[in-house]
């Protein structure tokens, strides 16, 4: 797929979460074929809350669905040391299906909401 494509989906996915976001934070979420990363933003101040990523923590000898789960956890987890439970699932680029889906169900198992 032409980049031109990509970038069109994402501005129209964030300018759909940007018009509705009023108290939830947004949820960015990049892949590659190797690693997944992930943050909590909060678009009124431009600061990221909360990230993680597989590129940060020191994972070995897991296949790729195991590191999705593991950072999904991990993420909710400083989520809600931080209290935030509520958040605009942002995919970006992404379809809505596989790792993507994977990775968000994770994180509504682990308490995440949106």
């Amino acid at each position: 797929m032409n980049k031109a494509n990509y970038i069109k989906r994402a501005k129209r996915v964030r300018r759909k979460l940007k018009k509705n976001n009023t108290d939830r934070f947004r949820l960015s979420v990049y892949k590659s074929s190797r690693n997944i990363s992930a943050q909590i933003i909060d678009d009124k101040n431009n600061k990221t809350l909360v990230s993680a990523s597989s590129l940060n923590e020191k994972i070995t000898d897991k296949k790729k669905n195991d590191v999705l789960i593991y950072i999904a956890g991990l993420l909710a987890k400083r989520a809600l040391e931080k209290k935030i439970t509520k958040v605009f699932f942002d995919r970006g680029r992404f379809k809505y299906h596989g790792k993507i889906k994977l990775f968000a169900e994770t994180l509504r198992k682990n308490g995440l909401n949106f």
